[in-house]
C-alpha cells in the first residue's frame, strides 16, 4: 500500500481519515510539529540550532535558590525556580519557572534602621579621603556603613 516510511500517513492524519486542522501538535514520535517545517517535525538539537540560525540565544541557569520580586504592596518569592535567559535582538529576557510564595509588604511604620559606624570606620574614612570626621561619618551613612563606598564616593566628588 505505502512505497516508503515517508508515504505513511502522520498520526494527525490518521484523525477520521483527514487532515488536523490549524494548531501544533505532537507526533507519535514525540516531535513537535512545527508550521513550515519539512514534515513539520523538529527534534531539539535542531530546534535550538534554527533559534541560534535566528539570533535568539537562551542560557538555563542552574543552582539558582531564590528570586524575589517586590512590588510596592507584595512580594513574590521562588525557592528552587527554573531560570532561563533569552537573548533576542540584543535584548534580554529573564523566564521564570516555578511557584511563588505570595507575601504583602507591610512598609508604613517601619523605622528605617540606621546601620552601625564604629570610631575605627570614621577614622579610616577620614583618614583615607582626606576628610574630617563628620564629613566621613555623613558618607558612612550614606553608604549604609559600607567604608569602601563611602570612601569612593568622597574620592569621586
Amino acid at each position: 500500500m505505502f512505497d516508503s516510511e515517508s508515504d505513511l500517513p502522520h498520526q494527525s492524519e490518521l484523525n477520521h481519515g483527514r487532515k488536523a486542522k490549524g494548531g501544533a501538535s505532537n507526533s507519535a514520535d514525540g516531535g513537535a510539529m512545527i508550521p513550515g517545517i519539512p514534515g513539520g517535525r523538529m527534534n531539539p538539537r535542531q530546534l535550538k540550532m534554527a533559534m541560534k540560525r535566528m539570533g535568539v540565544e537562551t542560557e538555563e541557569l542552574s543552582d539558582v535558590e531564590e528570586v524575589v520580586i517586590r512590588t510596592s504592596s507584595k512580594e513574590y518569592v521562588f525557592r528552587s525556580a527554573q531560570v532561563t535567559a533569552m537573548t533576542v535582538q540584543g535584548q534580554r529576557t529573564w523566564q521564570i519557572a516555578g511557584e511563588p510564595l505570595v507575601l504583602n509588604r507591610k512598609t508604613e511604620g517601619i523605622p528605617v534602621q540606621k546601620p552601625s559606624i564604629s570610631e575605627e570606620d570614621i577614622d579610616l574614612v577620614a583618614e583615607k579621603a582626606g576628610v574630617s570626621k563628620d564629613v566621613a561619618r555623613k558618607a558612612l551613612e550614606e553608604a549604609n556603613g559600607e567604608p569602601a563606598e563611602a570612601i569612593i564616593r568622597l574620592m569621586s566628588r
